[in-house]
């Protein structure tokens, strides 16, 4: 049995949290994206197919001074801003295939913070 390289298995694992996780009007689901330089967070309604509210890696100060975790509660305090004037207070957590750990826990806690519930 061939071994799964960490991309293929992260594809995997999101492809089982898709089967069961979908985001409606009322509750969207907040994506998790990660890459190596910074991270995003999207609330996608899935029946229409649109991004309700999202919050970069990008759109953090440029003043601002920390590590990559640090870097992405600050993501998931911008989401949750982000969400509150979107009128969205629920939402369904899609971690994207990435372990809850780190950076994504991080994103998640500060949202919840933020006044965002799931």
């Amino acid at each position: 049995m061939a071994t799964l390289t960490v991309r293929e298995a992260r594809l995997r694992r999101h492809k089982r949290v898709r089967g069961k996780v979908a985001g409606t009007a009322e509750r969207p689901r907040l994506v998790v994206t990660r890459s190596n330089r910074g991270i995003v967070g999207q609330l996608v309604d899935d029946a229409s197919g649109r991004t309700l509210a999202s919050a970069s890696w990008l759109q953090v100060k440029k003043s601002f001074k920390g590590n990559k975790t640090a870097q992405a509660a600050e993501v998931g305090k911008l989401l949750a801003d982000s969400a509150k004037k979107a009128e969205i207070e629920a939402a369904v957590f899609d971690r994207g295939g990435y372990l809850y750990h780190g950076r994504v826990k991080a994103l998640a806690e500060a949202a919840r913070e933020g006044g965002l519930k799931f």
